[in-house]
């Protein structure tokens, strides 16, 4: 059956039609984002995945990696991908060219990594955290620090780590046990606590590893308010920068996960011989604050990785209808089997994956567009207004594009039907690789929270009430002429904004009765949001469609079917947004009174 083949025409849809990518390479920085090196990037990302990741998935689900005495031992196949992979210069696209970057827009590291998870989600992880360590140090190291640490983590000649959760310490950091204590010794600290679920807290792809981990210093204030963050390498580094001592670090075990077993996640123990060298980032008792630097960047390709592998999923569902014969087409006189995606719910199971994989790409770029202008524009007013907007969209990526992701790879499998179950058609491990998208970086439910508390009653709603009003705008600049699916779709987009701004509405009076109301509809909220965002992309990807439809430009098979993604998305998932809304309005009594029956 067909490996993944990397939607290089659907991201260059988007990049071109729905991100502003020309506002993006005139900013400064971005003057090397020309359409040809774009275009190269992506084209040469898709043969890496498609020919390089993608193969070793299946073989990182079967053959994990395994520890031994504290070793981390992964497939020579894996290292050897590895090895190609930071060759290429793909772990520095966003960095800066001082650090060995490339200095390209986050928008297309982006949709290169939609391609890296799609292909192989539990390789993909890896760089990821790297470019998170990096980018926490680029922005709150000292100036030794990223001379040390960023060249060798941007050309992914070493490799970083996010170390934050305790056995007594997951969502609620304010428990953090981990300690460091200063020295008189070069002003360094001694480090010693244990941290579980660290993705590639262990592991033999590169010479050194970089944790970033959350501790208290002797002073700390209680609460979130008394954590630090410090840089614990596995090897401090020499008077060259290369790795030297052997650091009192040590991976005591691997976990044995429902999915992206090719990942080794560790459980970490530092300090067990006396304390590991650690060195303070930035300023001590801010660490919650910087780790949110690594934590937002993360949170939001946690977002990329449900539709990355809902993507694939879909690919291998639509490999195998269009090659399963069974049974016989409804209306068909001559009785003739046919391939199972002439059956009518096989097809709509099939545009349905299809349109929330494109609604979710798009809403997940759109952000990365508020990204790099947070970053780069020139006029300090538009980067806080893009940062505004970015704060908002981030919860909504990570939440609802790793729960939606979660709802395709479990169609993808039903397409299959009882080959679905079975391991070996590769269907069931992006089932159970897509699971822990809602959980990890913060579960839906902190994201959804996250949304209602510090998005929305915050301010009132004035950033959520002026995405509304853009989303408007844009419908507005759609112009349907004599297309009836643009008709339907801007119709029903405009239904479901009213919903949406009705039930912001609702939660903001809510919440001046009883605080713990707006929560209680914060899951329905976050979704409804979701679903109306990928409504409002999609609307602006179907005026596209329309118009090369009728000018008779460019691949008029891509576009056709563009326009009928989008019209399915109108009519058969943004009515989801009416359920969601009901559920809001129709108040939180059986919510809040739930605890004391369950």
């Amino acid at each position: 059956m067909p490996n993944y083949a990397a939607p290089v025409d659907d991201l260059k849809f988007v990049l071109n039609e729905l991100v502003d990518l020309e506002g993006i390479r005139a900013m400064p920085g971005y003057e090397e984002a020309t359409s040809d090196v774009v275009d190269a990037v992506l084209n040469e990302a898709g043969k890496l995945a498609s020919e390089v990741l993608a193969p070793l998935n299946r073989r990182g689900d079967v053959e994990a990696p395994t520890v031994k005495d504290g070793v981390v031992t992964t497939s020579t196949e894996w290292r050897a991908a590895y090895q190609k992979f930071a060759e290429g210069g793909w772990t520095a696209l966003i960095f800066d060219p001082e650090y060995g970057g490339q200095g390209l827009p986050r928008v297309l590291a982006v949709a290169v990594q939609e391609m890296w998870d799609a292909a192989n989600m539990s390789f993909g992880l890896c760089p990821l955290l790297t470019n998170s360590a990096a980018e926490a140090i680029s922005l709150q190291g000292s100036e030794e620090q990223k001379r040390i640490y960023l060249t060798k983590l941007v050309s992914g000649e070493w490799a970083g780590t996010m170390n934050l959760t305790e056995p007594q310490a997951g969502s609620d950091l304010s428990a953090i046990r981990a300690s460091a204590i200063p020295t008189d010794d070069d002003g360094h600290y001694l480090l010693s606590g244990q941290k579980i679920y660290i993705t590639y807290g262990e592991h033999d792809l590169t010479s050194n590893i970089v944790h970033l981990v959350l501790a208290r210093t002797p002073d700390a204030p209680e609460g979130v308010k008394g954590i630090s963050l410090f840089i614990v390498p596995k090897f401090i580094p020499d008077a060259q920068g290369e790795p030297g001592e052997r650091n009192d670090l040590r991976c005591v075990s691997l976990e044995h996960k429902l999915g992206i077993h090719g990942s080794p996640t560790a459980l970490m123990a530092y300090g067990d011989q006396g304390g590991a060298t650690a060195y303070l980032i930035g300023d001590k008792n801010r660490g919650l604050e910087y780790m949110f630097i690594m934590m937002n960047m993360a949170r939001h390709a946690v977002g990329v990785e449900g539709y990355a592998v809902a993507e694939r999923a879909y690919q291998r569902a639509r490999n195998f209808v269009i090659e399963r014969v069974q049974g016989r087409a409804v209306g068909d006189p001559s009785g003739k089997r046919v391939t199972i995606i002439a059956h009518p719910d096989v097809a709509r199971m099939m545009i349905d994956m299809k349109s929330r994989v494109e609604a979710m790409r798009a809403v997940s770029m759109y952000a990365a567009q508020a990204m790099d202008c947070s970053i780069r524009h020139p006029d300090e007013q538009a980067r806080v207004k893009a940062q505004r907007r970015l704060d908002v969209l981030i919860p909504i990526v990570k939440g609802w594009s790793s729960e939606v992701g979660n709802q395709v790879t479990g169609v993808a499998l039903q397409v299959h039907g009882g080959m679905g179950f079975i391991e070996e058609t590769g269907a069931a491990q992006h089932y159970r690789d897509a699971r822990i998208t809602t959980i990890y970086e913060g579960t839906t439910g902190i994201q959804a929270a996250d949304l209602v508390g510090r998005k929305l009653l915050r301010d009132g709603g004035e950033v959520i009430y002026e995405l509304i009003k853009q989303a408007r705008t844009d419908l507005m600049q759609i112009n349907p002429g004599e297309s009836d699916a643009l008709k339907v779709i801007c119709t029903n987009v405009s239904t479901s904004l009213d919903r949406l701004s009705g039930a912001t509405d609702w939660i903001l009076e809510a919440g001046t009765q009883d605080p713990r109301r707006p929560y209680a509809s914060s899951f329905h909220y976050l979704m409804l949001w979701g679903i109306v965002a990928g409504g409002w992309q999609m609307a602006r990807a179907a005026g596209v469609a329309a118009r090369h439809l009728t000018t008779y430009e460019g691949n008029q098979d891509f576009y056709r079917s563009k326009l009928l993604t989008c019209r399915h998305y109108s009519e058969q998932v943004l009515p989801e947004s009416e359920a969601h809304y009901q559920a809001i309005i129709s108040g939180s009594d059986t919510v809040l009174a739930a605890a004391q029956y369950i």
